[in-house]
């Protein structure tokens, strides 16, 4: 059975779990434990990492209610022993180590976890109340056939659960999950290089991270070519920030799955001081969160969007200052970071002076499951010097003229074509195709042109009434998704508008 039909035959037994009152999410979050436990005993790795009596074995045997506790005991002990004995520390002393007849007899030959495993299983609990159910799920995954005669299956059939995931739950999915089809092509077009830091500074559930290490291991015969860098290649290549500790527990457990046992990828806020322990990178590809923030960044390195309260533009400003000297980056940007004034005309302004922004995609509405604000792609190359590094910026509009893109028509990698003929072979940015004129999608505009206009990047010349492209909609998730956008689009205007009257603001006397 491939990857596609088991994704198929797990999501519908989601409907099973919702009588029980788990939400997409949390069915998702469940079944990472399950295929765990179901991963280790397809690949013989249960000896030496899961302790006795707490097996795929022994919760397929169990019945009943004892399937239920025997279950919440196993997510217990394997999500509090590494926070008792920490990282360094084995789960269980080998034989002849001072370990207690306790705990021998409670965990038999069990070895240390990964640090990896270790964080997906920090402090689990189960959301299933009813025996039958956690029977029902059970059943299925063991009766499943995982493996194709050529590979192993867990890293894809992971990915199609969070897809489904997203698919389903619209409102904030979006946030954390991109359309793998632009993923793919962001990665083809930034070409990761073995050896180079590459970082995602809003990691969700680690789409552009897994999409580079694949890209690089079809290239290096599965970084057998690398030879003893192999292991520099998993462990230190990749770097990531995730902020919301469900969400994190899907990223580990997806780098998992795809063999990246990754140890910087972390929880936490990077518009905070930890993010700065990200590091520079050589590429930096990632989709930020949009909207407010909730209050001002609290690192004190963000000297253009301090006092901004979204997360857009200072997410920006942290690529630009993470990236390396010749690093490059793509970045998925709404509008108002091309148009807005005040402090987002100063970071566009500090964007074209220390890199190179060769390119802009302006991509098609309705792509993200849960955000109709129109987006774009930002190409940028970090320069050696602080000053003059963008001559002229390169536009695509794949945005006019282009259907409302849904369930009812998906995007494709073939709507991308034009686009990747143009951008050309080098990632940055450096060969070009032919200007289109203002009669076709590609043109380029000059750095004096983009100073003429207020350094606004807000630019289109192919005209469309939005109105006609949404008259085609027919799905009511699609056409509430257009709803959505309109409306989320306006917030940010009216959040910009709010910011630019707050720093013009008279501080109030004491």
């Amino acid at each position: 059975m491939n990857a596609n039909a088991i994704v198929q035959k797990l999501w519908r037994l989601c409907t099973v779990l919702r009588k029980d009152g788990i939400t997409y999410q949390q069915y998702v979050t469940e079944l990472t434990y399950l295929l765990f436990l179901k991963m280790m005993a397809e690949r013989n790795r249960e000896t030496g990492s899961l302790p006795k009596t707490m097996r795929w074995a022994d919760l397929v045997q169990a019945n009943g209610l004892a399937k239920l506790e025997l279950y919440r005991k196993t997510l217990v002990t394997l999500g509090t022993v590494s926070t008792r004995l920490g990282k360094d520390d084995a789960l269980v002393l080998p034989p002849g180590d001072n370990a207690s007849s306790e705990e021998r007899k409670r965990y038999g030959d069990a070895r240390p976890l990964p640090d990896m495993v270790q964080e997906i299983f920090d402090n689990a609990s189960t959301f299933i109340r009813e025996p039958q159910n956690l029977t029902t799920l059970v059943t299925a995954i063991d009766e499943l056939d995982w493996f194709s005669e050529e590979r192993d299956q867990f890293g894809d059939l992971y990915e199609g659960l969070l897809q489904k995931n997203a698919e389903e739950t619209k409102r904030g999915a979006g946030q954390y999950f991109t359309p793998r089809v632009l993923i793919q092509l962001l990665v083809r077009l930034m070409q990761p290089q073995p050896g180079e830091v590459i970082q995602d500074p809003a990691a969700g559930t680690g789409g552009f991270l897994i999409a580079a290490d694949r890209y690089m291991r079809a290239r290096t015969d599965d970084y057998f070519d690398l030879g003893d860098k192999a292991a520099w290649q998993k462990q230190h290549a990749f770097h990531g920030m995730e902020n919301v500790p469900g969400t994190l527990r899907l990223l580990l457990m997806n780098l998992y799955l795809h063999n990246i046992d990754s140890d910087h990828v972390d929880l936490g806020d990077t518009l905070s001081d930890k993010g700065k322990g990200l590091g520079r990178a050589d590429l930096i590809l990632t989709n930020p969160p949009f909207g407010p923030a909730g209050g001002a960044p609290t690192r004190d390195d963000l000297s253009v969007t301090a006092t901004v309260s979204s997360y857009q533009l200072p997410f920006v400003e942290h690529c630009i200052r993470a990236l390396k000297p010749g690093g490059r980056a793509a970045i998925v940007v709404p509008d108002n970071v091309l148009f807005e004034d005040g402090r987002g005309r100063q970071l566009r302004q500090m964007m074209m002076d220390r890199c190179d922004l060769h390119t802009i995609l302006r991509l098609p509405t309705g792509i993200f499951y849960a955000q109709g604000v129109k987006t774009n792609v930002i190409f940028l190359t970090r320069g050696k010097t602080e000053t003059g590094n963008t001559k002229a910026t390169w536009i695509y509009d794949l945005r006019a003229q282009m259907p409302k893109f849904g369930k009812t028509t998906p995007l494709a990698e073939a709507h991308f074509e034009g686009f990747e003929q143009a951008f050309g072979t080098s990632p940055y940015g450096t060969e070009r195709g032919p200007d289109e004129g203002e009669v076709g999608r590609w043109r380029r505009f000059t750095r004096e042109e983009i100073a003429a206009r207020g350094d606004n990047l807000d630019i289109g010349w192919l005209r469309e009434a939005e109105e006609e492209a949404e008259e085609g909609l027919t799905e009511p998730d699609d056409i509430a998704a257009a709803i959505l956008g309109h409306l989320q689009a306006a917030t940010l205007e009216i959040e910009a508008l709010m910011s630019e009257l707050g720093d013009d603001l008279p501080e109030a006397a004491e």
